[in-house]
């Protein structure tokens, strides 16, 4: 991470809540931080929004696409008169508009394209809508280089973030008993006066790679027990993983009958590939996998947001190592998957 940066007047009137709400030292080390934010869809509109307005360094927004109509259902970032211009580019103007002290630059190269060096400039790196190859490739710079990875994607009413911050040290607030001071008093009365008061704890944890989070071995006695805890959206995010590798694209709400179909056929592949029945999945998910879906990406992307400005401010505990949302269920849910 950057050194912590001394905060202004302005700033300190701009972030007045947050620091009261965080702290000063934990504001100063969001105000150094230099985030890679790629993907300009309804996903990373709302966690570029939720970063900026918390008060980073500086934000490059990597997209080499092309918004579409179907972006107005998600990316408020982008007006209706941007329908054909680059998404990153489209997003620079009403980005900085969320916050002029943080400083937003527009990258149209394809990630794919990306020497490694380039991913090693940021102290954060967030990748939504990219190819699992992708995804896998950035995370592996990232850790080498000590450098906080996210990544996540919505399929209409799925959702789901992934989380690699390596060894992390963070601090927490836990409630402990206030010492006693009244002496002499009856244990039923100094009972009832215990007042409870908030120490920070510093603590750490260890973060898995999102290989090892997909090389799960499922016919293994240990992965059998935890299979029926995990939640289905884990399986479900492998199949559009597979299907978008298969097909170079997501699935199209313009074809969506015939997409259905392959989502189907992709699901059998998927599962028997992890050594597991094809019925684990229902065949229902696949009519709920098109486009964004502006709640979804809110709920996403509110969580992602979170965790990054966790992840930098070094304050409290972070999520190990996914987030999972199922709109049809109507749950979030964090769990911890990997095979090591």
């Amino acid at each position: 991470m950057g050194e912590e940066m001394n905060i202004t007047e302005d700033e300190a009137a701009l972030y007045d809540r947050q620091i009261r709400l965080w702290g000063l030292d934990a504001q100063r080390r969001l105000r150094a931080a230099k985030v890679l934010l790629i993907g300009l869809k309804g996903l990373g509109a709302e966690i570029t929004k939720n970063i900026v307005l918390a008060g980073i360094k500086s934000i490059t927004l990597l997209d080499n696409t092309q918004s579409t109509e179907e972006d107005s259902c998600s990316q408020f970032l982008i007006s209706r008169d941007d329908v054909g211009k680059n998404r990153a580019e489209a997003s620079l103007e009403h980005t900085q508009r969320l916050n002029p002290m943080v400083e937003v630059t527009a990258d149209t190269q394809s990630v794919e394209d990306k020497a490694d060096e380039f991913f090693t400039k940021f102290d954060v790196v967030c990748a939504t809508c990219c190819k699992q190859s992708s995804l896998l490739r950035i995370n592996k710079i990232c850790s080498e280089h000590n450098i906080k990875f996210f990544g996540g994607d919505v399929f209409g009413f799925y959702g789901f973030m992934f989380s690699d911050l390596g060894e992390h040290e963070y601090a927490e607030e836990v409630p402990k008993p206030k010492p006693k001071e009244e002496e002499g008093e009856p244990a039923a009365k100094k009972a009832k006066k215990e007042e409870i008061e908030m120490v920070t704890v510093k603590k750490s944890v260890s973060f898995s790679r999102l290989q090892s989070a997909l090389d799960v071995d499922w016919s293994s006695q240990s992965a059998q027990r935890k299979l029926k805890r995990t939640p289905n959206t884990y399986f479900i995010m492998q199949v559009l993983h597979d299907f978008m590798n298969n097909n170079n694209r997501r699935p199209d709400v313009k074809q969506k009958e015939n997409d259905i179909k392959l989502l189907i056929e992709q699901k059998t592949a998927t599962l028997e590939k992890l050594k597991l029945s094809p019925s684990l999945l229902s065949d229902d998910f696949a009519s709920f996998c098109f486009a964004e879906l502006s709640p979804v990406c809110a709920i996403v992307g509110g969580v992602m947001g979170q965790e990054i400005i966790k992840a930098v401010s070094l304050k409290d505990q972070p999520h190990d190592n996914f987030f999972f949302y199922n709109g049809i269920e109507g749950s979030g849910l964090v769990d911890k998957i990997s095979s090591s």
